[in-house]
């Protein structure tokens, strides 16, 4: 049987950021009670199967009681049979819960932490429409490890308006200072329907320009991997042994359940999306009927095309061997138009043993991933 990871979405908010498209609301008691029941129900209909990993991401999770979260986890535990080695992630904002809820969490098996920091620039946080400020990040991080909370993930992003490259220096130096075992750097996304997207529309010289925010991805990953860290994903970096399991099997294209209102599944070759309606969701969960959403069968080459796009984000890339076992399909003459032309560009680089980005095809990764999806 296949490794599974499980996904729970985790959707209220304090207050909603500005540039943010995920499914969220502005948290409310009632609301979040109703839920979390609709949650249940789904977790306890949900294919029995052994995890080996636990993802709650949100939303903010620690704006939920610690003791509600505790309960969840156990629910969870018990239905997906996760053993005291699984790694379970919480995700975090510095502005939310209390101060003795690290230890709760470390209670009932937490053994990451993800830190939605995004900068250590006071004026930054404040465009970014974010409630703490980097005093808060420190605080957290001091509180998690008084808890046992140690093994740490700080969110960075760069491209923020107003950001230049000195005070993103600032931002990842004053990360490293911390000692996280883990960080994210992320390019602002501006996405549809969202105040940022406004905000674009009438004022662009506002955002950073694509100059610019290659030159602050450059300089994180000069910096990062000078203190150590391995560059093991297009916006991930970890101190070694402490990469993400949950998401390394997203990139392998695993299998991974996903639980609660947008969140998304893959098993036996069928992806899932549920629906981001609220109320859709939960009226149908509470009531044990299908969550209503879309689904795809990926067979062939759809589901080698994602396979080889997903491996590419990876610092290892595409292992011929192991790809050609798992699709049937020869990697280097299935794709050798694209191979050869990204190759020629200095976007690829090609062993005897994997496909991998260069250096320059990380800055334009999601065009040269794109392209093993456009050729299937």
């Amino acid at each position: 049987m296949a490794e599974l990871g499980v996904y729970v979405h985790l959707p209220f908010c304090p207050y909603i950021c500005p540039y943010c498209d995920f499914a969220k609301w502005p948290y409310r008691r009632s609301a979040m009670e109703r839920y979390l029941q609709a949650l249940r129900a789904e977790i306890e209909a949900a294919p029995c199967r052994e995890a080996s990993t636990l993802f709650l991401g949100g939303g903010t999770p620690n704006a939920i009681p610690a003791p509600l979260v505790v309960e969840l986890i156990e629910v969870l535990r018990r239905r997906f049979s996760l053993s005291h080695g699984a790694e379970i992630t919480l995700e975090a904002n510095p502005d939310a819960g209390g101060p003795d809820d690290f230890a709760a969490y470390r209670g009932a098996g937490v053994t990451r932490l993800s830190v939605g920091v995004q900068s250590f620039v006071d004026d930054e946080l404040l465009v970014l429409g974010r409630r703490h400020s980097a005093e808060d990040v420190v605080r957290t991080v001091e509180r998690a490890r008084a808890a046992g909370c140690d093994d740490l993930s700080l969110d960075l992003m760069f491209g923020v308006p107003g950001q230049t490259l000195a005070s993103w220096e600032r931002s990842v130096r004053a990360a490293i200072a911390l000692r996280p075992d883990h960080i994210s750097a992320y390019g602002l996304t501006i996405e549809a329907g969202t105040p940022y997207a406004e905000w674009q529309a009438r004022e662009p010289q506002a955002f950073a320009s694509n100059d610019l925010e290659a030159e602050q991805y450059r300089l994180a990953i000069e910096l990062l991997q000078n203190a150590g860290f391995e560059h093991y994903e297009i916006s991930n970096f970890a101190r070694p042994g402490h990469r993400c399991r949950h998401n390394v099997n997203y990139w392998r294209n695993g299998e991974y359940l996903g639980l609660g209102v947008g969140a998304a599944s893959y098993l036996d070759g069928v992806r899932t999306v549920h629906t981001r309606d609220l109320e859709a969701y939960v009226a149908a969960a509470a009531s044990g009927r299908r969550v209503p959403g879309e689904s795809e069968r990926l067979v062939g080459a759809a589901r080698a095309g994602e396979a080889a796009m997903l491996a590419l984000r990876t610092g290892e890339g595409v292992e011929l061997d192991t790809f050609r076992e798992r699709y049937g399909l020869d990697f280097l003459s299935s794709y050798r138009e694209a191979i050869q032309e990204l190759e020629d560009a200095g976007m690829l680089e090609v062993t005897p043993t994997h496909v991998r980005l260069t250096p320059a095809g990380r800055f334009l990764a999601n065009d040269v991933c794109g392209e093993f999806i456009a050729k299937t």
